[in-house]
């Protein structure tokens, strides 16, 4: 062989190109995001498909630790014949279940069925309830949220068990009428002396998301079906969840994403929203705000950044597709 100063150049740049192709191959870097909190999801998944969506999100997201899924039931006055009485909240645990398994995860997520109906002093509390009693007290570096979409009836319950665990968690509920005079509102009016539980005789930390700002979540219909629905089989099943809607709905331009602020303040960031401390107050049999609760406040979010959070469920569901095509 005879080697030369030209021969030596020429290896040298093949070594390089070399050694640049191999780095190009590798996985690129990534602004890294630690977990910081473990949560746990509690919704009414047999309902409104939003719950799915914001399901499919916090499983999704990089800085929440999902630990524990649990369900909660419908109102009676769902006439939809696919949703069986009595049993809308098992439903929910099979549908929740279906989504995390389509989601294809690296890691199970335990997923528990939630009480069939309103708090009761006689009835025995639901799995839902000891599970989440289980979680509260086991001793973790991570904080717990507990981000509930639905009625409070199963935290209720695990308060009720154990009272201890207010101060083991943060929680983050989807309801309430807008301040400051509440009225009918869904979510409270499916079980609000569950609510009473929670916010009257519990010591919890309580961020709450009233009606009128869980409204500014209004995710485009045209947006659903041009961005959401091609991602992949999964985002196509999912977008499928949303073309039966009950007859009583009568749709304008937008999907209301009522669920998805339990992400964006648990997994994405609350900074870009608007929110205020207020004393805690009574709930009436009206369902309107009554006398504040000496002592007790809770934090009430007026505007939420909807903008982030549908953007962010995109890219995460991109990111996903990506990474199961590899």
């Amino acid at each position: 062989m005879i080697w030369s100063r030209r021969g030596a150049v020429g290896a040298g740049i093949a070594a390089a190109l070399a050694t640049g192709a191999r780095l190009s191959a590798a996985a690129p870097r990534m602004i890294p995001q630690k977990v910081g909190a473990r949560v746990i999801v509690d919704n009414d998944f047999a309902g409104d498909p939003d719950g799915l969506v914001a399901l499919a999100h916090q499983l999704l997201a990089p800085r929440s630790h999902v630990v524990l899924v649990t369900s909660s039931f419908l109102s009676s006055e769902f006439k939809d014949p696919a949703k069986i009485e009595g049993q809308t909240a098992r439903q929910g645990y099979d549908i929740a279940l279906e989504t995390i398994s389509r989601l294809k995860l690296p890691h199970p997520v335990p997923v528990v069925g939630g009480a069939e109906g309103p708090v009761s002093p006689t009835r025995e509390p639901s799995v839902a309830a000891y599970a989440i009693v289980a979680e509260a007290m086991r001793d973790h570096s991570l904080p717990l949220i507990f981000t509930c979409g639905g009625p409070l009836t199963n935290l209720a319950e695990a308060l009720r068990q154990e009272p201890k665990i207010a101060t083991r968690m943060k929680v983050i509920w989807i309801g309430g009428g807008g301040y400051p005079d509440g009225g009918w509102e869904y979510n409270l009016a499916m079980d609000a002396e569950a609510a009473r539980e929670v916010i009257e005789r519990s010591k919890v930390p309580l961020w709450q998301v009233p009606q009128p700002a869980y409204r500014q979540m209004g995710y485009s219909i045209a947006e659903m079906a041009a961005d959401l629905r091609p991602i992949s089989p999964f985002t196509e099943w999912l977008y499928d969840r949303f073309t039966t809607p009950p007859d009583f709905v009568e749709l304008g331009g937008v999907w209301p994403m009522g669920d998805s602020p339990l992400v964006l303040l648990s997994a994405i960031t609350s900074e870009t929203s608007q929110s205020h401390e207020i004393p805690a107050r009574r709930i009436g049999k009206d369902l309107r705000y009554g006398e504040a609760i000496p002592g007790r406040t809770i934090r009430v979010f007026d505007v939420l950044d909807a903008r982030t959070t549908h953007a962010d469920f995109l890219a995460r569901l991109r990111l996903h597709s990506a990474a199961k095509v590899k």
